[in-house]
Protein backbone atom coordinates (compact mmCIF):
# COMPACT_ATOMS: atom_id res chain seq x y z
CA UNK A 1 0.00 0.00 0.00
CA UNK A 2 2.85 2.33 0.85
CA UNK A 3 4.44 1.59 -2.53
CA UNK A 4 1.20 2.51 -4.33
CA UNK A 5 0.92 5.73 -2.33
CA UNK A 6 4.54 6.60 -3.05
CA UNK A 7 4.06 5.89 -6.76
CA UNK A 8 0.97 8.09 -6.93
CA UNK A 9 2.77 10.87 -5.08
CA UNK A 10 5.74 10.64 -7.44
CA UNK A 11 3.43 10.61 -10.50
CA UNK A 12 1.62 13.68 -9.20
CA UNK A 13 4.88 15.49 -8.49
CA UNK A 14 6.21 14.77 -11.98
CA UNK A 15 2.91 15.44 -13.78
CA UNK A 16 2.40 18.86 -12.19
CA UNK A 17 6.05 19.86 -11.71
CA UNK A 18 5.62 23.20 -13.48
CA UNK A 19 3.04 24.28 -10.90
CA UNK A 20 5.87 24.65 -8.40
CA UNK A 21 6.80 27.81 -10.33
CA UNK A 22 4.71 30.67 -8.93
CA UNK A 23 4.69 32.74 -12.13
CA UNK A 24 3.44 29.75 -14.10
CA UNK A 25 0.67 29.09 -11.56
CA UNK A 26 -0.53 32.68 -11.87
CA UNK A 27 -0.39 32.52 -15.65
CA UNK A 28 -2.28 29.21 -15.68
CA UNK A 29 -5.12 30.57 -13.52
CA UNK A 30 -5.59 33.62 -15.73
CA UNK A 31 -5.43 31.61 -18.94
CA UNK A 32 -7.95 28.96 -17.93
CA UNK A 33 -10.51 31.71 -17.24
CA UNK A 34 -9.76 33.59 -20.45
CA UNK A 35 -9.43 30.53 -22.69
CA UNK A 36 -12.75 29.17 -21.42
CA UNK A 37 -14.24 32.48 -22.50
CA UNK A 38 -12.58 32.14 -25.90
CA UNK A 39 -14.16 28.74 -26.55
CA UNK A 40 -17.48 30.02 -25.24
CA UNK A 41 -17.29 32.76 -27.86
CA UNK A 42 -16.20 30.24 -30.51
CA UNK A 43 -19.45 28.28 -30.09
CA UNK A 44 -21.55 31.44 -30.02
CA UNK A 45 -19.81 32.94 -33.05
CA UNK A 46 -20.23 29.74 -35.07
CA UNK A 47 -23.91 29.61 -34.22
CA UNK A 48 -24.30 33.32 -34.97
CA UNK A 49 -22.75 32.91 -38.43
CA UNK A 50 -24.89 29.86 -39.23
CA UNK A 51 -27.97 31.71 -37.99
CA UNK A 52 -27.24 34.71 -40.22
CA UNK A 53 -26.05 32.83 -43.33
CA UNK A 54 -27.02 29.14 -43.01
CA UNK A 55 -23.76 28.46 -44.86
CA UNK A 56 -20.77 26.28 -44.01
CA UNK A 57 -18.71 28.29 -46.48
CA UNK A 58 -19.47 31.52 -44.57
CA UNK A 59 -18.29 29.83 -41.39
CA UNK A 60 -15.07 28.96 -43.18
CA UNK A 61 -14.62 32.55 -44.37
CA UNK A 62 -14.92 33.87 -40.81
CA UNK A 63 -12.30 31.38 -39.70
CA UNK A 64 -10.04 32.31 -42.61
CA UNK A 65 -10.30 36.05 -41.97
CA UNK A 66 -9.30 35.51 -38.37
CA UNK A 67 -6.05 33.88 -39.49
CA UNK A 68 -5.11 35.75 -42.69
CA UNK A 69 -2.89 38.18 -40.72
CA UNK A 70 -1.14 35.27 -38.99
CA UNK A 71 -0.48 33.57 -42.31
CA UNK A 72 0.80 36.69 -44.07
CA UNK A 73 2.50 38.59 -41.24
CA UNK A 74 3.07 36.02 -38.48
CA UNK A 75 6.85 36.39 -38.75
CA UNK A 76 6.53 40.04 -37.66
CA UNK A 77 5.14 38.77 -34.38
CA UNK A 78 8.14 36.47 -34.04
CA UNK A 79 10.56 39.35 -34.58
CA UNK A 80 8.65 41.38 -31.96
CA UNK A 81 8.85 38.49 -29.49
CA UNK A 82 12.63 38.34 -29.97
CA UNK A 83 13.03 42.12 -29.60
CA UNK A 84 10.66 43.11 -26.80
CA UNK A 85 9.67 41.79 -23.34
CA UNK A 86 7.10 39.08 -23.89
CA UNK A 87 5.05 39.96 -20.81
CA UNK A 88 4.66 43.53 -22.08
CA UNK A 89 3.46 42.27 -25.46
CA UNK A 90 0.88 40.08 -23.73
CA UNK A 91 -0.49 43.04 -21.75
CA UNK A 92 -1.33 44.81 -25.01
CA UNK A 93 -2.58 41.81 -27.00
CA UNK A 94 -4.83 40.41 -24.27
CA UNK A 95 -6.37 43.85 -23.68
CA UNK A 96 -7.10 44.24 -27.40
CA UNK A 97 -8.69 40.77 -27.67
CA UNK A 98 -10.99 41.54 -24.75
CA UNK A 99 -12.07 44.82 -26.32
CA UNK A 100 -12.96 43.12 -29.62
CA UNK A 101 -15.11 40.55 -27.81
CA UNK A 102 -16.99 43.31 -25.99
CA UNK A 103 -17.67 45.13 -29.26
CA UNK A 104 -19.17 42.00 -30.82
CA UNK A 105 -21.28 41.43 -27.73
CA UNK A 106 -22.67 44.95 -27.86
CA UNK A 107 -23.50 44.57 -31.55
CA UNK A 108 -25.45 41.39 -30.81
CA UNK A 109 -27.24 42.96 -27.81
CA UNK A 110 -28.39 45.91 -29.93
CA UNK A 111 -29.40 43.66 -32.87
CA UNK A 112 -27.06 45.60 -35.15
CA UNK A 113 -24.76 42.70 -36.02
CA UNK A 114 -24.41 41.64 -39.65
CA UNK A 115 -22.16 39.11 -41.33
CA UNK A 116 -19.69 41.72 -42.60
CA UNK A 117 -19.24 43.02 -39.04
CA UNK A 118 -18.33 39.54 -37.84
CA UNK A 119 -15.86 39.36 -40.73
CA UNK A 120 -14.21 42.66 -39.74
CA UNK A 121 -13.91 41.77 -36.05
CA UNK A 122 -12.49 38.35 -36.92
CA UNK A 123 -9.87 40.04 -39.12
CA UNK A 124 -8.93 42.44 -36.31
CA UNK A 125 -8.55 39.56 -33.87
CA UNK A 126 -6.23 37.96 -36.40
CA UNK A 127 -3.92 40.97 -36.14
CA UNK A 128 -3.91 40.61 -32.37
CA UNK A 129 -2.90 36.97 -32.77
CA UNK A 130 0.04 37.93 -35.01
CA UNK A 131 1.80 39.31 -31.94
CA UNK A 132 0.09 37.35 -29.18
CA UNK A 133 0.89 33.80 -30.25
CA UNK A 134 4.71 33.91 -30.58
CA UNK A 135 4.96 35.90 -27.35
CA UNK A 136 2.65 33.51 -25.50
CA UNK A 137 4.41 30.39 -26.78
CA UNK A 138 7.92 31.57 -25.87
CA UNK A 139 6.82 33.13 -22.57
CA UNK A 140 6.27 29.59 -21.25
CA UNK A 141 10.01 28.93 -21.53
CA UNK A 142 10.74 32.17 -19.68
CA UNK A 143 8.48 31.17 -16.81
CA UNK A 144 9.59 27.58 -16.23
CA UNK A 145 13.01 27.18 -17.88
CA UNK A 146 14.29 24.56 -20.29
CA UNK A 147 14.01 21.51 -18.00
CA UNK A 148 10.29 21.99 -17.33
CA UNK A 149 9.30 23.09 -20.83
CA UNK A 150 7.73 19.80 -22.03
CA UNK A 151 5.73 19.53 -18.82
CA UNK A 152 4.58 23.16 -18.97
CA UNK A 153 3.63 22.94 -22.65
CA UNK A 154 1.64 19.76 -22.03
CA UNK A 155 -0.14 21.22 -19.00
CA UNK A 156 -0.92 24.35 -21.01
CA UNK A 157 -2.31 22.22 -23.84
CA UNK A 158 -4.40 20.45 -21.23
CA UNK A 159 -5.59 23.86 -20.05
CA UNK A 160 -6.68 24.80 -23.55
CA UNK A 161 -8.62 21.60 -23.88
CA UNK A 162 -10.11 21.81 -20.41
CA UNK A 163 -11.35 25.21 -21.53
CA UNK A 164 -12.76 23.48 -24.62
CA UNK A 165 -14.98 21.56 -22.18
CA UNK A 166 -15.86 24.44 -19.86
CA UNK A 167 -16.42 27.12 -22.51
CA UNK A 168 -18.81 25.24 -24.81
CA UNK A 169 -20.73 23.85 -21.81
CA UNK A 170 -21.31 27.36 -20.49
CA UNK A 171 -22.10 28.59 -24.00
CA UNK A 172 -24.71 25.89 -24.53
CA UNK A 173 -26.55 26.92 -21.36
CA UNK A 174 -26.27 30.65 -21.99
CA UNK A 175 -27.47 30.39 -25.59
CA UNK A 176 -30.42 28.23 -24.56
CA UNK A 177 -31.61 30.55 -21.78
CA UNK A 178 -30.18 34.02 -22.47
CA UNK A 179 -29.15 34.09 -26.13
CA UNK A 180 -25.83 34.68 -27.86
CA UNK A 181 -24.79 38.09 -26.52
CA UNK A 182 -23.71 37.05 -22.98
CA UNK A 183 -21.13 34.66 -24.45
CA UNK A 184 -19.31 37.54 -26.16
CA UNK A 185 -19.60 39.92 -23.21
CA UNK A 186 -18.37 37.40 -20.65
CA UNK A 187 -15.46 36.50 -22.89
CA UNK A 188 -14.49 40.17 -23.09
CA UNK A 189 -14.45 40.50 -19.31
CA UNK A 190 -12.54 37.21 -18.88
CA UNK A 191 -9.36 38.86 -20.19
CA UNK A 192 -9.24 40.96 -17.02
CA UNK A 193 -8.13 37.81 -15.17
CA UNK A 194 -5.11 37.45 -17.47
CA UNK A 195 -4.09 41.08 -16.99
CA UNK A 196 -4.31 40.75 -13.20
CA UNK A 197 -2.18 37.60 -13.17
CA UNK A 198 0.43 39.10 -15.49
CA UNK A 199 0.68 42.12 -13.20
CA UNK A 200 1.19 39.92 -10.13
CA UNK A 201 4.16 38.03 -11.59
CA UNK A 202 7.66 38.47 -10.17
CA UNK A 203 9.84 39.61 -13.07
CA UNK A 204 12.98 38.60 -11.14
CA UNK A 205 12.00 34.93 -11.42
CA UNK A 206 11.65 34.95 -15.22
CA UNK A 207 14.32 33.23 -17.36
CA UNK A 208 14.47 36.11 -19.79
CA UNK A 209 16.49 36.00 -22.99
CA UNK A 210 18.48 39.13 -23.94
CA UNK A 211 16.47 40.92 -26.63
CA UNK A 212 17.70 40.69 -30.19
CA UNK A 213 18.98 44.07 -31.41
CA UNK A 214 17.13 45.82 -34.19
CA UNK A 215 18.75 44.89 -37.50
CA UNK A 216 17.84 44.49 -41.13
CA UNK A 217 17.19 41.05 -42.58
CA UNK A 218 15.84 39.43 -39.39
CA UNK A 219 12.84 37.93 -41.18
CA UNK A 220 15.11 36.43 -43.85
CA UNK A 221 17.45 35.17 -41.15
CA UNK A 222 14.55 33.37 -39.47
CA UNK A 223 13.49 31.68 -42.71
CA UNK A 224 17.04 30.55 -43.46
CA UNK A 225 17.43 29.19 -39.93
CA UNK A 226 14.26 27.09 -40.16
CA UNK A 227 15.16 25.70 -43.59
CA UNK A 228 18.67 24.82 -42.41
CA UNK A 229 17.45 22.91 -39.31
CA UNK A 230 15.93 19.62 -40.56
CA UNK A 231 14.02 18.60 -37.45
CA UNK A 232 12.36 22.03 -37.16
CA UNK A 233 11.61 22.13 -40.89
CA UNK A 234 10.06 18.65 -40.93
CA UNK A 235 8.02 19.28 -37.77
CA UNK A 236 6.68 22.45 -39.38
CA UNK A 237 5.70 20.59 -42.56
CA UNK A 238 3.71 18.12 -40.47
CA UNK A 239 2.03 20.94 -38.59
CA UNK A 240 1.14 22.68 -41.86
CA UNK A 241 -0.80 19.61 -42.98
CA UNK A 242 -2.56 19.17 -39.65
CA UNK A 243 -3.12 22.89 -39.12
CA UNK A 244 -4.56 23.40 -42.57
CA UNK A 245 -7.09 20.57 -42.60
CA UNK A 246 -7.33 18.77 -39.24
CA UNK A 247 -7.53 21.59 -36.70
CA UNK A 248 -10.49 23.14 -38.48
CA UNK A 249 -12.86 21.93 -35.77
CA UNK A 250 -14.43 25.39 -35.53
CA UNK A 251 -15.74 24.70 -39.07
CA UNK A 252 -16.13 20.91 -39.25
CA UNK A 253 -17.82 20.34 -35.89
CA UNK A 254 -20.59 22.96 -36.29
CA UNK A 255 -21.31 21.41 -39.71
CA UNK A 256 -21.46 17.94 -38.15
CA UNK A 257 -23.72 19.11 -35.32
CA UNK A 258 -26.09 21.09 -37.53
CA UNK A 259 -26.27 19.24 -40.85
CA UNK A 260 -25.29 15.62 -40.03
CA UNK A 261 -26.89 15.12 -36.60
CA UNK A 262 -29.55 17.89 -36.98
CA UNK A 263 -28.77 19.19 -33.50
CA UNK A 264 -28.55 22.60 -31.84
CA UNK A 265 -25.94 24.60 -29.92
CA UNK A 266 -25.88 21.97 -27.16
CA UNK A 267 -24.96 19.32 -29.75
CA UNK A 268 -22.01 21.42 -30.87
CA UNK A 269 -21.02 21.96 -27.23
CA UNK A 270 -21.08 18.17 -26.73
CA UNK A 271 -18.78 17.51 -29.70
CA UNK A 272 -16.31 20.24 -28.73
CA UNK A 273 -16.46 19.18 -25.10
CA UNK A 274 -15.71 15.57 -26.04
CA UNK A 275 -12.63 16.70 -27.93
CA UNK A 276 -11.57 18.69 -24.88
CA UNK A 277 -12.14 15.82 -22.43
CA UNK A 278 -9.90 13.57 -24.50
CA UNK A 279 -7.19 16.19 -24.66
CA UNK A 280 -7.24 16.75 -20.91
CA UNK A 281 -7.00 13.01 -20.24
CA UNK A 282 -4.23 12.71 -22.83
CA UNK A 283 -2.37 15.61 -21.28
CA UNK A 284 -2.48 14.07 -17.82
CA UNK A 285 -1.18 10.84 -19.31
CA UNK A 286 1.92 12.35 -20.93
CA UNK A 287 2.67 15.41 -18.75
CA UNK A 288 5.17 13.48 -16.63
CA UNK A 289 7.16 12.48 -19.73
CA UNK A 290 10.05 14.91 -20.09
CA UNK A 291 12.12 13.20 -22.78
CA UNK A 292 11.56 14.76 -26.19
CA UNK A 293 11.48 12.11 -28.92
CA UNK A 294 10.93 13.56 -32.42
CA UNK A 295 10.60 10.08 -33.93
CA UNK A 296 7.31 9.66 -32.05
CA UNK A 297 5.72 12.55 -33.93
CA UNK A 298 4.81 10.29 -36.86
CA UNK A 299 3.01 7.88 -34.53
CA UNK A 300 1.14 10.77 -32.93
CA UNK A 301 -0.02 12.04 -36.33
CA UNK A 302 -1.17 8.59 -37.44
CA UNK A 303 -3.18 8.00 -34.25
CA UNK A 304 -4.71 11.49 -34.45
CA UNK A 305 -5.81 10.98 -38.05
CA UNK A 306 -7.33 7.57 -37.36
CA UNK A 307 -9.42 8.92 -34.48
CA UNK A 308 -10.67 11.91 -36.48
CA UNK A 309 -11.69 9.64 -39.37
CA UNK A 310 -13.60 7.42 -36.95
CA UNK A 311 -15.45 10.46 -35.57
CA UNK A 312 -16.40 11.58 -39.06
CA UNK A 313 -18.23 8.37 -39.95
CA UNK A 314 -19.84 7.38 -36.65
CA UNK A 315 -23.62 6.85 -37.07
CA UNK A 316 -24.72 8.86 -34.02
CA UNK A 317 -23.83 12.02 -32.11
CA UNK A 318 -22.88 10.00 -29.02
CA UNK A 319 -20.51 7.67 -30.88
CA UNK A 320 -18.95 10.57 -32.75
CA UNK A 321 -18.34 12.27 -29.41
CA UNK A 322 -16.65 9.15 -28.04
CA UNK A 323 -14.36 9.02 -31.07
CA UNK A 324 -13.54 12.70 -30.53
CA UNK A 325 -12.42 11.87 -26.98
CA UNK A 326 -9.76 9.64 -28.57
CA UNK A 327 -8.95 12.34 -31.13
CA UNK A 328 -8.47 14.88 -28.36
CA UNK A 329 -6.01 12.65 -26.52
CA UNK A 330 -4.02 12.11 -29.71
CA UNK A 331 -4.10 15.81 -30.58
CA UNK A 332 -2.38 16.84 -27.37
CA UNK A 333 0.23 14.11 -27.89
CA UNK A 334 0.96 15.57 -31.33
CA UNK A 335 0.91 19.29 -30.49
CA UNK A 336 2.77 19.21 -27.17
CA UNK A 337 5.52 17.08 -28.70
CA UNK A 338 5.76 19.30 -31.79
CA UNK A 339 5.78 22.51 -29.75
CA UNK A 340 8.54 21.24 -27.47
CA UNK A 341 10.64 20.07 -30.43
CA UNK A 342 10.40 23.52 -32.00
CA UNK A 343 11.39 25.41 -28.84
CA UNK A 344 14.12 23.12 -27.56
CA UNK A 345 15.53 22.62 -31.03
CA UNK A 346 16.08 26.36 -31.61
CA UNK A 347 18.56 28.82 -30.14
CA UNK A 348 17.21 31.38 -27.63
CA UNK A 349 17.87 34.32 -29.97
CA UNK A 350 15.80 32.67 -32.74
CA UNK A 351 13.03 31.16 -30.61
CA UNK A 352 10.48 33.92 -31.18
CA UNK A 353 10.86 33.72 -34.94
CA UNK A 354 10.81 29.92 -34.92
CA UNK A 355 7.59 29.90 -32.87
CA UNK A 356 6.05 32.45 -35.22
CA UNK A 357 6.39 29.76 -37.91
CA UNK A 358 4.65 27.35 -35.54
CA UNK A 359 1.81 29.88 -35.16
CA UNK A 360 1.59 30.23 -38.94
CA UNK A 361 1.50 26.45 -39.36
CA UNK A 362 -0.97 25.96 -36.51
CA UNK A 363 -3.25 28.99 -36.99
CA UNK A 364 -2.34 30.88 -40.13
CA UNK A 365 -3.04 27.91 -42.38
CA UNK A 366 -6.68 28.16 -41.30
CA UNK A 367 -6.90 30.95 -43.87
CA UNK A 368 -6.72 28.23 -46.50
CA UNK A 369 -8.09 25.31 -44.54
CA UNK A 370 -11.21 26.96 -43.10
CA UNK A 371 -12.86 27.79 -46.44
CA UNK A 372 -11.51 24.56 -47.98
CA UNK A 373 -13.06 22.39 -45.28
CA UNK A 374 -16.35 24.33 -45.44
CA UNK A 375 -16.49 24.10 -49.23
CA UNK A 376 -15.43 20.43 -49.29
CA UNK A 377 -18.12 19.52 -46.74
CA UNK A 378 -20.81 21.14 -48.89
CA UNK A 379 -19.49 19.63 -52.14
CA UNK A 380 -18.57 16.09 -51.08
CA UNK A 381 -20.92 15.57 -48.13
CA UNK A 382 -21.04 17.08 -44.68
CA UNK A 383 -19.09 14.26 -43.01
CA UNK A 384 -16.19 14.77 -45.41
CA UNK A 385 -15.23 18.11 -43.91
CA UNK A 386 -14.12 16.32 -40.74
CA UNK A 387 -12.85 13.28 -42.67
CA UNK A 388 -10.53 15.47 -44.74
CA UNK A 389 -8.80 16.45 -41.52
CA UNK A 390 -8.31 12.81 -40.60
CA UNK A 391 -6.68 12.07 -43.95
CA UNK A 392 -4.37 15.07 -43.57
CA UNK A 393 -3.20 13.89 -40.14
CA UNK A 394 -2.49 10.44 -41.57
CA UNK A 395 -0.39 12.08 -44.30
CA UNK A 396 1.49 14.08 -41.64
CA UNK A 397 2.13 10.88 -39.71
CA UNK A 398 3.57 9.25 -42.84
CA UNK A 399 5.85 12.26 -43.36
CA UNK A 400 7.04 11.92 -39.76
CA UNK A 401 7.73 8.20 -40.17
CA UNK A 402 9.87 8.92 -43.24
CA UNK A 403 11.79 12.02 -42.12
CA UNK A 404 12.06 11.73 -38.32
CA UNK A 405 12.33 7.97 -37.77
CA UNK A 406 16.05 8.15 -36.92
CA UNK A 407 15.83 11.21 -34.63
CA UNK A 408 15.50 9.76 -31.14
CA UNK A 409 16.22 12.83 -29.00
CA UNK A 410 16.08 16.59 -29.30
CA UNK A 411 19.83 16.79 -28.55
CA UNK A 412 20.49 14.57 -31.52
CA UNK A 413 18.11 16.68 -33.60
CA UNK A 414 20.06 19.83 -32.91
CA UNK A 415 23.37 18.37 -33.94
Amino acid sequence: MNNVSASLKNYSRETFSSFRVRNYRLYYIGQIISTSGTFMQSVAQAWLVLKISNSGAALGIVSALQYIPVLCFGMLGGVAADRFPKRTILFFTQSAAGLLALILGLLVVTNQVTLWMVYVLAFCLGWVNVFDNPARQTFVMEMVGRDNLRNAVTLYSGLVNLARIIGPAIAGGLIAFLGLAPCFLLNGFSYVAVLIMLARMDARELHTTPPAPRASGQLREGIQYVLATPVIRDTLLMMVLVGTFTFEFQVSLPIMANFVFHGDASSLAFLMGSLGIGAVLGGLGIASQKKITPSLLGTAGFLFGSAVLAAAFMPSLLLSGLALVCAGACSIFFTSLGNSIMQLGSTPQMRGRVMSFWSIAFLGTTTIGGPAVGWFAEAAGYRWGLALGGLAALAAGLLGFINLRHVHSITEAGE
